[in-house]
């Protein structure tokens, strides 16, 4: 899996202040954005990531207690029965693939690291269940390492706010990375995040009520504009 991220155009200072100002806005609205995944150091972090995969981290936060009471370190998710595993992440989805990333997780760290969670990007992404989204949730949060997790809200909101066109995650990535300073990616990320989950719900946004409405170009539609076509060849009303 490559690590790195495609090269984008910079982007203008007017794109960068503006984006500036919205990151300035949304920080006043929620100063108290963090993770919202329970844990207690990366590795609990990485499982409880890997988990969050199309669940709600309210439903990973039920289950993990009892899964890191049973498995407190990555040697004893390499030596997990995946079974018992499957049984106690059951309600989080597809738990029997769940299950298997995060024992085969467990033996990678084991075998290559030590029994740690690696530091590094490049690392991080080989290990079983593991993208760059966990990867930049585990390093913002766990190493203080910059990173922009991009999940379905980041990219719904990058989107809206004009900042990106893209629907990949890595080609949204690098145009926040190109509009942001990397001291900025981690809380971007957070505040994002507890805006999509509040506000700028994916069906119906609430923008009468939305601190950044004035400087979002889909205010009042939930959508991002459509892209600018070029003018084509006058014709009458009736095509001729």
């Amino acid at each position: 899996m490559p690590t790195s991220l495609p090269r984008r155009r910079r982007a203008s200072p007017v794109r960068r202040e503006r984006a500036a100002q919205v990151n300035g806005l949304l920080a006043e609205t929620y100063p108290d954005a963090h993770c919202e995944l329970d844990h207690e150091g990366p590795l609990q972090l990485l499982v409880a990531t890997v988990l969050s995969a199309q669940c709600t981290d309210a439903r990973v936060n039920l289950v993990t207690p009892a899964l890191f009471a049973r498995y407190p370190s990555a040697a004893d998710f390499a030596a997990a029965d995946p079974e018992d595993v499957e049984e106690i992440i059951r309600s989080t989805g597809f738990f029997r693939s769940k299950a298997a990333a995060i024992t085969g997780i467990g033996q990678a760290l084991v075998e290559r690291y030590g029994g740690e969670v690696p530091g590094r990007l490049e690392d991080l992404v080989t290990l079983p269940g593991v993208g760059r989204k966990t990867a930049n949730v585990v390093l913002g949060n766990a190493f203080g390492v910059p990173g922009i997790t991009v999940d379905t809200h980041v990219g719904r909101l990058a989107r809206r706010l004009g900042w990106t066109r893209a629907e990949d995650p890595v080609e949204v990535e690098a145009d926040l990375a190109a509009l942001f300073p990397p001291e900025e990616w981690t809380m971007l990320s957070h505040r994002l995040i507890f805006h999509g989950r509040r506000t700028c719900f994916a069906r119906k946004p609430a923008c009468d009520r939305c601190p950044i409405a004035h400087l979002c170009p889909s205010a009042g539609t939930g959508e991002p504009p459509a892209p600018r076509r070029r003018p084509g060849p006058r014709t009458s009303a009736t095509g001729a």
